[in-house]
């Protein structure tokens, strides 16, 4: 019989997206005096990843995408800007990487199993060893 693919909750593809975008920066989340440097790492680092790549990265569909986009920006954790032609870039905001910061830890917890599925087939992301 077929392995049953396991439904994974929206909140936890939120946290693949923020700590996706996280890694983006370039910065150690974990850092000393973060608070103060957001704003300037933000203005420096202006990229962040196209909808195609928030799909990629979550590996779901355009409606699931679409989905925990939405509530990453009700949040005011994610900024979707449209760039050029019809691409629409995702940026984390300093909202996002305080939450991220905040949360990693009860994410991690939290959905530990949904987890360990995502990354079964792929080295894990660094933000899991943090």
């Amino acid at each position: 019989m077929p392995e049953e693919r396991r439904y994974k909750d929206y909140r936890v593809y939120c946290c693949f997206v923020l700590n996706r975008l996280v890694s983006e920066l370039g910065i150690d989340l974990y850092q000393g005096g973060l608070e103060d440097k957001i704003d300037r790492i933000l203005a420096e680092h202006p990229h962040g990843l196209s909808k195609e790549e928030v799909k990629h990265e979550i590996r779901s569909n355009h409606y699931m995408t679409e989905k925990v986009l939405g509530h990453l920006v009700a949040d005011g954790l994610v900024a979707v800007e449209q760039a050029e032609g019809h691409r629409f870039l995702v940026r984390i905001t300093k909202q996002g990487v305080l939450h991220i910061r905040k949360f990693n830890d009860f994410y991690k917890e939290m959905y530990r199993a949904q987890i360990a599925d995502h990354y079964r087939f792929r080295r894990p992301p660094v933000w899991l060893d943090a």
